[in-house]
């Protein structure tokens, strides 16, 4: 098929190069004209395992351009466009609108598939509507429209594209139905097709489950830590019923990225809108907050004054295998050692650029050998290589688990 997708972020560029890999010729339409000669020269416009290795393989499959006038010979086109937090927590819909609006302008017969992530009821009286003006067309018989969210982890989008645990597809018509089945059809795993605003729920419950499980085992590592409990060990045991399973029980610091706190939020101030007090999402959200400064406050127990210290931090982005630093935890711990006038040594394998358009007055190490000669060490993502540190020696306050930072003199773990 003829596939094209709106927008070239981590969804996107994952997206549309795992689609050529299935033998698609796929169109990347995208506004920085950067992201457009980057992909053209086969270079990834995000660091994300396996990706580059994968554009290389299928050079000819694909092509980037800032022109809308490709959809035009597109059987399927897919809006990966972001869909960030406002002050508020709600989320903005400007890059979705104009997107729509320039998808309209070229649409025929195509299939329209919103992969953003948009709250439910989106797609249809907010999209919906854009499109059909824009078309002088309308949807579901002149042209398909379906939601179809992503389930991409960042730093394995690669793997998970083409190992999904499901894929949900939102739609009203058939013809979109039949469409995406064929598309999909490569895919061996359940397949739920329902309505647009349920597959858009769907997105939002997934994540908010899964933050709810992090900020529930942080609450739980919290209790364990005062009584001189390993939580992983807790959690181990409490993983091991079927009922419950064992993932996303890594207590710690907490939880960022471009998904969980954004998606929490504009789910929970939707709630409100509809005069719902959403108690358990805001409880995930407040104790998140809260998680970043445990490990200050351990930091403190043996460096009361930190005026003055050099403090090494080891990890910027949110997770391992990304240099994705939206919503990391060690922002705000940087902040408030920076406000406690501490000074700032910091190492990360990928993210070290997009961490100093924050903090251009920190030094930043070239390797994390470097980051040890501090007067503590602060884990903050659990990236493979600490695991081969020689922390004898050192102070290390660990927010991710890195098993070999045990072997410092004084070792200290936010919640075991």
């Amino acid at each position: 098929m003829k596939v094209s997708i709106v927008g070239s972020g981590y969804v996107g560029i994952v997206t549309g190069i795992g689609f050529a890999e299935l033998g698609h010729e796929v169109s990347f339409i995208e506004v920085d004209k950067d992201k457009v000669n980057r992909i053209n020269s086969l270079q990834p416009p995000i660091f994300e395992k396996g990706l580059e290795k994968l554009m290389k393989k299928n050079e000819g499959r694909f092509r980037a351009t800032t022109e809308y006038r490709v959809l035009e010979e597109s059987e399927v086109i897919f809006i990966c466009v972001g869909t960030p937090s406002k002050n508020d927590g709600s989320i903005d819909l400007n890059f979705i609108k104009e997107a729509a609006k320039e998808v309209g302008k070229f649409l025929e017969d195509q299939i329209v598939v919103v992969k953003s992530t948009v709250l439910p009821d989106t797609t249809e009286n907010i999209l919906k509507p854009i499109l059909e003006k824009e078309s002088g067309r309308v949807a579901f018989e002149e042209f398909g429209l379906a939601y179809n969210p992503e389930f991409l982890r960042e730093g394995s989008a690669v793997y998970d594209f083409f190992n999904p645990d499901r894929i949900v597809i939102g739609t009203n018509d058939l013809m979109s139905k039949n469409i995406l089945e064929e598309l999909y059809s490569q895919f061996d795993c359940p397949k739920l097709f329902t309505n647009i605003k349920t597959a858009e729920m769907i997105k939002y419950a997934s994540n908010a489950f899964l933050a709810t499980k992090i900020s529930f085992a942080n609450e739980i590592g919290n209790i364990c830590k005062i009584l001189g409990i390993d939580s992983y060990e807790v959690f181990r045991g409490v993983g091991l019923d079927h009922r419950i399973n064992p993932s996303f029980f890594r207590a710690g610091i907490g939880f960022g990225g471009s998904c969980f706190p954004k998606d929490l939020k504009a789910l929970i101030k939707k709630a409100e809108e509809l005069g719902i007090n959403p108690k358990i999402l805001k409880a995930v959200m407040n104790v998140n907050e809260r998680q970043p400064m445990k490990l200050i406050e351990l930091l403190k127990k043996h460096i009361p004054e930190l005026n003055g210290k050099k403090i090494g931090v080891l990890g910027l982005s949110f997770k391992p295998d990304t240099d994705d630093v939206r919503d990391s935890r060690a922002i705000p711990i940087v902040e408030e050692i920076l406000k406690e006038g501490g000074k700032v040594i910091a190492y990360d394998p990928k993210a070290v650029d997009n961490f100093r358009r924050i903090f251009p007055q920190i030094t930043y190490a070239d390797k994390a050998e470097d980051v040890l000669e501090s007067d503590a060490v602060l884990i903050l993502t659990e990236w493979d290589e600490f695991e081969k540190l020689n922390y004898k020696g050192k102070l290390v306050i660990d927010g991710r688990r890195v098993e070999k930072a045990k072997e410092a003199a004084v070792y200290e773990g936010v919640c075991w």
